[in-house]
């Protein structure tokens, strides 16, 4: 479970949210709200996807990440520049550990630059806080 003082860290940063469960859950929610969760959803198969080992498991995994996130009207389509999606689907019948990774990096730095200063300013990234803050009292003032 994080702490208060990891909570008011995340501030600066999108990877400390990405990397703690109760912040990327809280964040998630807040991408939801703004009809954007496909980009967190996209983040993170491509994340799962880096880490596959077997070929014959990265083959399916990429085509799963193709037809819910690349391919044109995709039911989660991102919202990535042509000639991104046009070098993605020309190589995507043998795909590599980092053919995703571009598309990824946009979608980064998209959530970074525009999602992420708006969710610090949310209800639910107020809410996390005064979660952890709670949290925090409790374990020090057990009476509470």
């Amino acid at each position: 479970r994080s702490t208060t003082r990891e909570t008011m860290a995340w501030s600066p940063s999108v990877d400390t949210v990405l990397a703690n469960k109760d912040s990327l859950a809280a964040f998630r929610t807040f991408l939801r709200s703004e009809f954007s969760e496909e980009n967190i959803e996209f983040w993170l198969a491509c994340e799962d996807f880096k880490k596959t080992k077997s070929s014959t498991k990265m083959v399916s995994k990429a085509q799963k990440i193709y037809s819910d996130f690349i391919q044109a009207d995709a039911p989660k389509e991102i919202n990535i520049d042509f000639h991104t999606r046009n070098h993605i689907s020309q190589h995507i019948s043998e795909p590599t550990l980092g053919c995703f990774d571009h598309a990824q990096r946009l979608i980064y730095s998209l959530m970074a630059k525009d999602s992420f200063p708006r969710f610090l300013r949310s209800e639910e990234y107020k809410e996390l806080l005064n979660k952890q803050q709670d949290g925090n009292q409790k374990r020090w003032l057990p009476f509470l």
